[in-house]
């Protein structure tokens, strides 16, 4: 080469992959920290199940997934959008087997923001909709956290792999979403402990009370008033704070249940 001759161009480095489930709206908090994960040099596969929107009072967003899908490209990831029953047999190879081959590579962050959440309190919740909370967000999550750990292939002494949960703490009049909530954290915390051999690191969010279009006027400013900086949360708040766990800087954050709520006592 010349002094004349500009150098020549490096190749980008490999981008590693992410899996986030529940990622059926634009407005929700999966799409949100999908998006942040593009941004910061994730490709991104992501999974949604329509029939559940359409079941909820938000309804079914047509199209929903090949937006989100453009808007990751348009931040250079590469993507795969998977819609899957997460309660259904075998659903967690058939997942993890369409982001490998979509993405031609393993998942190196399995992050959790799929729920089932049907509002009902002690007395009037039946017994499917309690067995369907658990099977969604308990046991779904867990057979997921089992099916990366299985999949997963570290760097012995290096904390590459990240597993990150969305957890709540609201049980009153939502008894069932809360108490599946309460068993998905201890399995992410079980896995902080569990797959450490393998260089993975499991963390718990808790964002608090984040405006996804569910929430009326009077509801958000009550839940403004309740946070000492004045407002509800947003899909981005969350997506910051998860995109650093998942980031090299975030590898020391290890088998914690974290509160990202603005400080809100909702």
């Amino acid at each position: 080469m010349t002094i004349d001759e500009p150098p020549a161009p490096r190749p980008d480095p490999a981008r590693p992959i992410a899996l986030v489930t529940g990622v059926g709206r634009g407005v929700g908090i999966g799409a949100g920290i999908a998006r942040r994960l593009a941004a910061t040099g994730w490709d991104v596969a992501f999974t949604y199940w329509t029939p559940y929107d359409r079941r909820m009072p938000w309804g079914a967003e047509d199209g929903a997934a090949a937006a989100i899908a453009r808007d990751l490209e348009a931040a250079g990831a590469r993507t795969a959008a998977i819609e899957a029953d997460l309660t259904g047999r075998g659903a967690p190879a058939r997942i993890f087997d369409a982001a490998e081959q979509g993405l031609g590579g393993p998942v190196t962050a399995l992050v959790l923001a799929h729920a089932e959440s049907v509002d009902s309190g002690l007395l009037d919740t039946t017994e499917e909709a309690f067995d369907r909370h658990f099977a969604v967000n308990a046991r779904a999550s867990w057979l997921l956290v089992r099916e990366y750990g299985l999949r997963f292939r570290g760097t012995p002494g290096s904390a590459s792999g990240r597993i990150v949960a969305l957890t709540s703490d609201h049980t009153v009049g939502n008894l069932p979403y809360g108490a599946s909530k309460g068993a998905l954290d201890r399995i992410v915390l079980a896995a902080a402990h569990e797959l450490a051999h393998l260089g993975v690191t499991a963390n718990v969010v808790n964002p608090g009370p984040v405006d996804t279009g569910w929430m009326d006027d009077e509801l958000r400013d009550a839940l403004a008033r309740d946070t000492p900086l004045g407002r509800v949360g947003t899909p981005r708040d969350t997506a910051h704070l998860v995109a650093f766990l998942c980031s090299p800087e975030g590898q020391w954050v290890n088998g914690q249940l974290l509160k990202s709520n603005g400080g809100s006592a909702s």
